[in-house]
């Protein structure tokens, strides 16, 4: 059985996603497009158009085009839409890097995407430097005037007039890296297509207007930052504040000062607008809505925040894989627990895990997804792309769920093992790998544990080998050497025994009976 979207059909715009994203910058020259919060400093529509095709002239000129591959590794700043844009209409492809990444981390990244060119910040620069090495970059460029490093600027040349020549459909414009249950994160390949479709379907339902400000917070390394954020709000002339990093006071200090009427959050900062005192310092009335993402938000939370702030506080869903958005809520029609409804031109399946049935309304199955949103694929993994969307172009989400008559849908847990930490993947396979090359671990097991703020945080059972002295802080420490902030290990447990099914499998669900 197929679902299909309430809302009709829509035509999905064949062009490139900057020339999508910079539609309305001719007409809206002099408007604030991007504000950098903690300084006010402002890039113009105009100015961000000069600088994008400042930049995508001078990469075109050093042979930067299309199978090239450039980096960035930077907090939320106004540039970072000039370095992505400007790669992209060289015809090249961007591949966005969790600023808060080890060396090591950044380093499999680059490598494993062909990266030549490295964007990032002074504060980074060690990093940077430290994982190029031996990983194909030929330069590293800061955003900010830093010793040892040319700036951004110095990759500027003649304005490219004509975006390059791509093929919307199959071009690769972005490589985010999506953690899985086994191995390394994965490089997700999106289309120009894929991110102008998902852009016009979520439109839809979010009808974002250019008299809108929106604050962004949400990191645009993370697809829902890049997508919903930075590329959505510029392309409907909405001015966008950055903030580089989470800071309460600051979040709230910009919603006040630049009246700021969408907020694109995470279930964490949802949490803190519904119960820290510090709200109440503030104003910020003009919010027309909170839409939450990336993780599930509880409906008690939910009517909280919004009895809090005094706006709507709703609800969407959707995976790196797929552009990112499949479900949305659109203005009036919040549901308690509810993801949304599915957007234009998607089609979803409810399917029984067990036995591969399609399911009715109210009955929980796995989603699974197809649409102009979903991936090409992961890059150089055919057998895990073949593991994720099926021969007829499903998508299996992992994710369980069911809708209701008025097709809203509603998540009620997950086939897949990955832990949900504020908002970020973290794959327990990698952290089981790095804590079994300890020379004191003899066995071990990572499961998600329910926490208020984070939704979820990593816990480890740990069986260590006869004989050995090692403390729990000496195990969360040796993974912290290795990992990024959110990937660590919270709480570590010694046990006797990792319960295991008889072919050998962890039977995580017992670990997290036990809490």
């Amino acid at each position: 059985m197929i679902h299909t979207s309430r809302f009709p059909d829509i035509a999905i715009p064949d062009v490139p996603i900057t020339t999508y994203v910079l539609r309305v910058a001719d007409a809206n020259q002099d408007k604030a497009a991007l504000i950098d919060g903690p300084t006010g400093r402002t890039l113009t529509f105009g100015q961000l158009s000069y600088a994008i095709r400042a930049l995508a002239g001078g990469l075109e000129a050093r042979g930067f085009g299309k199978g090239d591959v450039l980096a960035i590794l930077a907090p939320n700043l106004p540039e970072y839409a000039v370095a992505f844009h400007g790669a992209a209409m060289a015809g090249g492809t961007v591949t966005t890097i969790n600023p808060t990444y080890t060396a090591e981390e950044v380093k499999f990244q680059l490598g494993d995407s062909g990266a030549s060119y490295l964007v990032t910040i002074g504060m980074f620069l060690d990093t940077a430097r430290e994982a190029a090495v031996g990983s194909g970059i030929e330069q590293i460029y800061t955003i900010d005037p830093t010793d040892g490093a040319p700036p951004l600027s110095d990759l500027f040349g003649e304005l490219l007039a004509e975006h390059a020549p791509v093929d919307p459909a199959d071009d690769v414009v972005v490589l985010p890296y999506s953690s899985g249950t086994t191995g390394l994160p994965k490089g997700v390949m999106l289309t120009h297509r894929n991110l102008v479709a998902n852009l016009e379907q979520s439109q839809a339902a979010l009808e974002i207007t250019s008299d809108d400000v929106g604050i962004g917070i949400l990191p645009f390394f993370h697809i829902y930052g890049m997508q919903v954020l930075m590329n959505g709000a510029l392309a409907q002339g909405t001015t966008l504040v950055t903030m580089p990093r989470f800071d309460l006071a600051q979040f709230l200090q910009i919603g006040q000062d630049h009246r700021v009427t969408r907020y694109y959050l995470v279930p964490p900062i949802v949490l803190a607008l519904a119960k820290h005192p510090m709200v109440d310092d503030f104003d910020l009335s003009a919010a027309r809505q909170v839409f939450s993402g990336a993780a599930p938000l509880g409906a008690e939370l939910a009517a909280e925040a919004a009895a809090r702030i005094g706006c709507e506080v709703v609800q969407g869903y959707g995976l790196t894989e797929t552009s990112p958005v499949t479900h949305a809520t659109p203005s009036g029609e919040f549901k308690p627990g509810s993801i949304g409804l599915l957007l234009p031109n998607t089609e979803c399946r409810i399917v029984d895990p067990d036995n591969g049935a399609d399911l009715d309304i109210a009955e929980d199955g796995e989603i699974w997804i197809r649409g102009p949103q979903v991936m090409k694929g992961y890059l150089n993994n055919p057998d895990a792309t073949a593991a994720t969307i099926d021969s007829d172009g499903w998508l299996h989400t992992g994710d369980i769920g069911h809708l209701d008559e008025d097709g809203h849908y509603f998540i009620v847990d997950r086939l897949k093992e990955l832990i949900k930490y504020k908002g970020f993947q973290v794959p327990p396979a990698e952290l089981e790998a790095l804590l079994i090359a300890h020379p004191a671990v003899a066995d071990v097991a990572v499961v998600p544990l329910p926490d208020e703020e984070a939704g979820e945080i990593p816990k480890a059972y740990v069986v260590v080998k006869p004989g050995v002295q090692v403390t729990a802080e000496e195990l969360q420490d040796y993974v912290a050497g290795h990992v990024a902030h959110y990937k660590q290990i919270r709480v570590l447990e010694f046990i006797d025994e990792i319960p295991k099914s008889a072919s050998g499998k962890i039977l995580r669900r017992v670990l997290r009976a036990r809490g």
